[in-house]
Parts: structure tokens; sequence; C-alpha cells
């Protein structure tokens, strides 16, 4: 890693960034780069790693918000954050999972219109039926068989 201080150009080319995002992510508090002589930014190998840490929390659906309470909350507060995201992660997984088993079953189904198969609507019935999203049925089982419709 450079040893000497970026500009803000060359840390968000680093990270695949526009130089607004820096700044953008400075105004919210998440960044807060040294300043040389004529006021110009200077990010360090902690502002790199700090860049990292939004960019990663960022895909993994966290608020920049969120993100700015993790990195400079206490413990106590940080766990709690991390507890509702880890929370968030569970049920995004869930509707992943049920969308992964959708579009299985959509490539082997035989049916004309898909959402008149019986199997793959039980992928959704909780849905229709207002249970929560995250109590999914089981997938449909393999090898079934549909009339072409």
């Amino acid at each position: 890693m450079k040893s000497t201080p970026w500009s803000v150009g060359e840390l968000a080319e680093r990270f695949g960034l526009a130089t607004h995002v820096l700044r953008h992510w400075e105004d919210m508090g998440l960044l807060a780069p040294e300043r040389d002589g004529a006021g110009r930014r200077r990010y360090g190998e902690a502002d790199a790693y700090r860049v990292a840490v939004i960019v990663a929390s960022k895909a993994a659906g966290m608020s920049l918000e969120k993100i700015r309470a993790l990195v400079d909350s206490s413990a106590r507060a940080r766990h709690r954050i991390l507890e509702a995201h880890l929370a968030d992660i569970d049920e995004r997984m869930v509707a992943l999972e049920r969308s992964r088993r959708m579009a299985r079953h959509a490539l082997e189904c035989e049916a004309h219109d898909i959402s008149m198969c019986p199997n793959f609507r039980a992928n959704v019935a909780d849905i229709v039926t207002g249970a929560r999203v995250g109590m999914s049925l089981p997938g449909p089982p393999r090898g079934h068989a549909h009339p072409a419709s």
C-alpha cells in the first residue's frame, strides 16, 4: 500500500469511486481526511481502510447512517446495529433462496403460464395468504410433470 498520502482523485480511483462520493462520505461524517497546506484532502492508510469498510458495508446493504454508527459508536451500540443487520441479512437470504428455487423451477417447468403452475405457486403461497415472507414453504419436488397450458 502506498505510504504517502493519496489525493481525493487517487483514493477514489483506487476504489473505483467518483470523487464526489468520497466528498459526500466526508460530509456525512464517515471520513475526516487531513488537509495539506493548500487545504487539499490527503488520505492516509487508515482512511483507505475506512473506505474499504464503507464499500464492503454498503455492498452488504447497510445505509450510510448505519455505517457511521458502526464505525463511530461504542461497542454496545455497534452490537445493536450489527444484530439488526444480521437479522436483515438472514431475511434477505431467505428471500434469495426463495428466488433461487423459483428460478430453478421455472427453468424446468413446462407450464405455459408459470404463475399458474401449482408447484411454482407453492413458493409464494405464504405471501398470498399474508404470512411473513420469511416463512417460506419447501421447494417443489424434483421431476414433476406439468401439462403445457
